[in-house]
């Protein structure tokens, strides 16, 4: 058993010129027809048309930038001051309704009279 590497073939070229068979330049061999891939898309891409406008009207990569990071923060901070707001109209709702209940029972005959003086006026402008 021989464990040597085969021995190299030095061929002569047309130009006359002498190379090793292993450097000689591989046949040219037809292109293989184009592959048909199918791409199935299950989810649109993310909407960036804001951001194409915004850049299309000249504006800098910094302010899109700006915008993509604060946009969502700005959102985040309307919600929490809406839900505050929510929060202080509830309040006000339940302390007024207890006042009001409180006024009825202690005030005497002076409270109902008030407390019935304020439905008729409801009443009334409820109807015009």
């Amino acid at each position: 058993m021989n464990h040597l590497p085969e021995p190299v073939r030095v061929v002569q070229l047309p130009d006359g010129t002498y190379t090793y068979a292993d450097h000689l330049p591989t046949p040219i061999q037809p292109a293989p027809a184009p592959q048909v891939v199918h791409q199935h898309i299950h989810q649109a891409p993310p909407d960036r048309t804001v951001q194409r406008i915004a850049l299309g009207s000249g504006i800098g990569a910094g302010t899109v930038a700006a915008g993509v990071y604060f946009g969502p923060l700005l959102v985040g901070a309307l919600t929490a001051i809406a839900a505050n707001l929510a929060l202080l109209a509830f309040l006000a709702a339940v302390l007024s309704w207890g006042v009001v209940t409180v006024v009825k029972s202690i005030g005497g005959p002076d409270g109902k009279a008030a407390a019935k003086t304020l439905a008729k006026t409801r009443r009334t402008r409820k109807g015009k």
